[in-house]
């Protein structure tokens, strides 16, 4: 079940042996879309990297894993259909043409894009996504630019937010789809979903 307000979230418990250890968001997601591709459950992930991982406080040792220290982590999925292909991630869509210019468009289930607190309320198990959406001019940009790192660029009067488990989205024109720091199609609407509980983590 997705976190209870006032509710302990995790439990201790390291990596069981058919667990695999990933190093970013990136190779969490492949993971994760090969099992679904093959139709069978996705292996708990142990974290050493990425933005998922340092959301859920991981500390990117190898040893700590298979350790009593580890803590294991239901977390959720969000899922993406562009046109009739469903897509994967564990921490963020972004769709933009630029970081400086035109729409962009952030999905976050988890709370970090590298340096940036890109997503500060979002929780990867609360079973909502996180979306800013908006177009913003340059000197706009720079300001919330120099704010990202502390996560104080929201709320801004050109960005909409919203959180919600389900979001459909019309571009209006295409845009490149980032999927956890992997660009992965281009698309002009987007079907987005979060499956609550999906996945198991450990850190």
């Amino acid at each position: 079940m997705t976190i209870e307000k006032g509710k302990a979230w995790g439990e201790p418990g390291g990596l069981p042996p058919d667990g695999v250890v990933v190093r970013s968001d990136a190779e969490a997601r492949a993971v994760v879309t090969n099992a679904r591709r093959q139709g069978s459950v996705p292996p708990t992930l142990g974290l050493l990297g990425g933005d998922l991982c340092r959301t859920l406080g991981g500390a990117g040792d190898e040893n700590r894993l298979r350790s009593a220290e580890a803590m294991v982590f239901p977390v959720d999925l969000g899922v993406v259909e562009v046109d009739s292909d469903e897509f994967y991630f564990v921490a963020h869509l972004i769709a933009r043409r630029s970081w400086w210019w035109g729409r962009l468009v952030a999905v976050m289930n988890a709370q970090w894009l590298g340096r940036w607190d890109l997503g500060p309320r979002s929780h990867p198990n609360d079973g909502l996504l996180d979306l800013t959406d908006g177009t913003m001019a340059m000197g706009q940009r720079l300001e919330a630019r120099r704010r990202l790192t502390t996560g104080t660029h929201l709320p801004h009067p050109a960005l909409e937010t919203r959180r919600a488990a389900a979001f459909t989205l019309d571009l209006q024109r295409p845009l490149d789809v980032w999927l956890d720091g992997d660009r992965v199609t281009r698309a002009r609407h987007l079907v987005i979903r979060c499956e609550p509980d999906a996945l198991r983590v450990v850190v």
